[in-house]
């Protein structure tokens, strides 16, 4: 599995393998495009994922999702934050992120 040393770093190195999508998070599903796709726990596979830690300041602590959907044709990535910082989600689309 590939290792990033930054958020961002990893980002490009997605968009390059084709996660070209941002995914936005809502209670009960994911959405992109200006909510053209809304896409439920059952219609989509994660990847793969990369968790980012930073001591220092627990702001900067999340984790990237590189997901697909096959139902929909697209792939793309979504950036949450954990630990206090992360958003609220029902428990099907949570159990589909949890790592």
């Amino acid at each position: 599995m590939e290792s990033y040393d930054t958020l961002v770093e990893a980002i490009n190195a997605l968009r390059k393998q084709g996660y070209i999508e941002d995914f936005n998070l809502y209670e009960n599903r994911l959405e992109c495009r200006d909510g053209k796709f809304k896409i439920h726990h059952d219609e989509f596979h994660v990847d793969k994922f990369f968790r980012f830690e930073d001591n220092t300041s627990p702001s900067d602590q999340a984790i990237l999702y590189a997901i697909s959907s096959p139902k929909h044709n697209i792939k793309g990535i979504l950036v949450n934050a954990y630990g206090v910082y992360s958003d609220p989600l029902v428990n099907e689309l949570l159990e589909k992120l949890t790592i």
